[in-house]
């Protein structure tokens, strides 16, 4: 006569419930970080004016660019590196522009009270990269990039970006 060990059927279930549990544990913050990158890669290419018509359209004639790193008070290395990023390369390849006052760039505190015209002008909320185009008929076009963000590991790559995107907005060009 067969019988069946009591301890064998515990073991057994015990181990397919750890097959089980095991993978979730492992795969949850997979697709956590999934599910935060598909967010940022859908949001990446928003941009709208506050009063939420798209800025997708060209301008003529851009009187001036601003180019504007927010920064929190507690900064982390990465918004510390965007800020130095972008600042150098607005001024080593648009320092004609700086010169004649078509194109600027600041480093804003959002929590400096002195600094909140231009904040809410922007509507920036934490630490960013914003581009304002203002052109001759009074219109002023801002624009977060968040795509500076996936640039950090290469410098020479933010920069080629950062350069190519500003010198499109000198033309008036809003796309992209």
């Amino acid at each position: 006569m067969k019988t069946e060990d009591p301890y064998l059927h515990t073991a057994s279930r015990k181990r397919r419930w750890a097959a089980c549990i095991i993978p979730r544990r492992t795969i949850l913050p997979f697709i956590a970080l999934s599910v935060v990158l598909a967010c940022a890669a859908v949001f990446a290419g928003c941009v709208a004016a506050p009063s939420g018509e798209d800025v997708t359209t060209a301008t003529s004639n851009v009187t001036t660019v601003e180019v504007i790193h927010f920064t929190t008070p507690n900064q982390c290395y990465s918004c510390v590196v965007l800020g130095d990023y972008a600042e150098e390369t607005v001024r080593t390849h648009f320092a004609d522009e700086i010169a004649s006052g078509k194109m600027s760039f600041e480093h804003v505190s959002i929590a400096d009270p002195a600094q909140q015209d231009i904040v809410e002008r922007y509507g920036a909320t934490g630490s960013s990269l914003w581009i304002g185009v203002y052109d001759d008929e009074g219109r002023f076009f801002p624009e977060e990039d968040l795509r500076v963000w996936y640039k950090l590991n290469d410098k020479p790559g933010f920069s080629a970006y950062l350069k190519t995107l500003l010198e499109m907005r000198l033309r008036g060009d809003l796309t992209r």
